[in-house]
């Protein structure tokens, strides 16, 4: 994928990590990221991104899709539409009472929020990923 050593570079830094804290944080080693940052590689494995979505705080869709791995028109719902199915869910689960009585609009890390406890209080997965 053309630019996506400069991509995952930016995304580091936007986290302000240096590459020996994303290396102890996920396991990777400093040279396999310096090369992938310097073009020298290209994009790493799913397994990969999957360690560092989270890190860089982005959707694991969204990197695989700059990795080369998602095309525009195969990668389905977006994540938010993702966040918005599995929140409609939870709140028209009978036996799931909390969040009922929020009101106004709610944004979508609220949705997601709400959806991951759903995950944890029942031991469902509704989010893809993770």
């Amino acid at each position: 994928m053309d630019g996506f050593d400069e991509y995952i570079r930016k995304l580091r830094m936007d986290q302000k990590l240096s590459l020996r804290d994303v290396a102890a944080r996920t396991g990777v080693s400093v040279s396999y990221l310096t090369m992938i940052e310097h073009g020298r590689r290209g994009a790493p494995g799913v397994p990969i991104l999957k360690k560092l979505a989270p890190l860089y705080k982005i959707p694991l869709r969204e990197l695989m899709k700059s990795a080369g791995y998602l095309d525009e028109v195969a990668a389905g719902p977006s994540d938010d539409e993702e966040v918005n199915r599995a929140f409609d869910y939870v709140m028209s689960d009978p036996r799931y009472k909390s969040g009922t009585r929020l009101s106004g609009e709610l944004t979508i890390d609220v949705k997601r929020f709400i959806v991951e406890m759903y995950e944890k209080a029942t031991d469902k997965k509704l989010l893809p990923g993770g």
